[in-house]
């Protein structure tokens, strides 16, 4: 059996004149702004949430060096007493608390090998923040649920979210396979 090939215009072939469609131009270009917006984001969303969440932690660390000026000044206080049972409190604690803050904020920015470090500090920090739903229980919760103490430390959820997606790129680990 012998093929041949048939072109348009050829004997008996008639030319296609349909055009593609508005709709399927459409959707590819949708496609193709939706595929350049992926690769944006996995090159840029992981560094610029890595830059957020070390300011985030800097500015935090920063109110809390000035007496008076953190609302959760009296919790830090009280969460250090607790946990150092009563040999850190005052203003002790919360100078150790931002200088502990200021110093992980500011290692996670600058990035490089420096973010490991401040993931450390970072973990550390997060006993801390998460201790009063242990040790100061009154001071999260009442009887109609958290209270506006409790919420603050629960929506540091997101900040240990957001760190461990730092962590997963920073990290070193195995040699992959090949």
């Amino acid at each position: 059996m012998t093929s041949v090939t048939l072109r348009p215009g050829a004997a008996g072939v008639i030319p296609s004149t349909a055009r593609p469609s508005l709709i399927r131009y459409a959707f590819d270009l949708e496609a193709r702004a939706e595929a350049a917006l992926k690769v944006l984001l996995q090159r840029w969303s992981i560094p610029l949430l890595r830059i957020a969440l070390g300011a985030v932690f800097a500015v935090f660390g920063i109110l809390k060096a000035f007496p008076g000026v953190s609302p959760i000044e009296p919790l830090v206080v009280a969460t250090w007493e607790k946990l150092s049972f009563g040999l850190v409190g005052g203003q002790t604690a919360m100078m150790l608390t931002a200088a502990m803050e200021v110093l992980a904020g500011l290692l996670i920015i600058v990035g490089a090998g420096f973010a490991r470090v401040g993931l450390i500090v970072l973990a550390v920090t997060f006993v801390g923040i998460l201790s009063p739903i242990v040790l100061l229980p009154q001071e999260v919760f009442a009887a109609t649920g958290p209270t506006l103490t409790g919420q603050y430390i629960f929506k540091d959820a997101v900040l240990i979210a957001a760190a461990l997606v730092v962590a997963g790129r920073v990290l070193r680990g195995p040699a992959p396979r090949v």
